[in-house]
């Protein structure tokens, strides 16, 4: 059985943690600012630079909340310090990308180009060198915004499992299939 909410989430000096009445968890760094509501059944307790939550019983909902709320909490103390980044692939041949601003420029082999509004809070950038396939790169402090951004981008064409043509995470392992094979005579 997984123990992750045992575990104490520690936090560098720059970083300074709030926890306000109703157990609105705000955490400041850096790179910016992050709340999140936590169940006002789960306990949060911060003290030496650890954050620990713990929970009242230990009923199956409690226990889910457990990991879940620490899980969550130590995704916001890493993104407000380091942040996240994320890289999408563009494979195939004609299939182009390209950013003006937050405004994301698809070209996927349909009969018109696919524009994409980023959010402000995620940052676009595209890579595009000759001979290799178009990147896509996301950077931003929330980790769940961030995959849900990736996520749609991926939707608007994901990867064909005979050529392996789409848009896929850069190091993503796809799982390919044979093509037709030569009649029989």
């Amino acid at each position: 059985m997984s123990r992750i909410g045992k575990n104490p989430i520690s936090f560098p000096s720059g970083v300074s943690i709030d926890v306000s009445k109703g157990n609105l968890v705000t955490v400041k760094g850096p790179k910016g600012e992050l709340t999140q509501q936590v169940s006002p059944d789960m306990g949060i307790n911060i003290e030496d630079g650890e954050i620990t939550v713990t929970r009242p019983s230990n009923s199956k909902r409690h226990r889910s909340f457990h990991g879940l709320y620490r899980s969550l909490i130590a995704n916001m103390v890493e993104g407000v310090t380091n942040g996240y980044e994320l890289s999408l692939e563009v494979v195939g041949v004609g299939y182009r990308a390209e950013n003006n601003g937050n405004l994301l420029i698809l070209t996927l082999g349909f009969s018109h180009p696919i524009y994409f509004m980023v959010p402000q809070e995620v940052s676009v950038e595209t890579i595009s060198a000759k001979g290799k396939a178009p990147i896509v790169k996301l950077t931003s402090m929330d980790k769940q915004l961030i995959g849900q951004i990736a996520a749609k981008i991926r939707a608007f064409r994901k990867p064909e499992p005979y050529k392996g043509k789409g848009i896929k995470f850069v190091g993503e392992e796809l799982r390919r299939k044979a093509g037709k094979t030569a009649a029989k005579k």
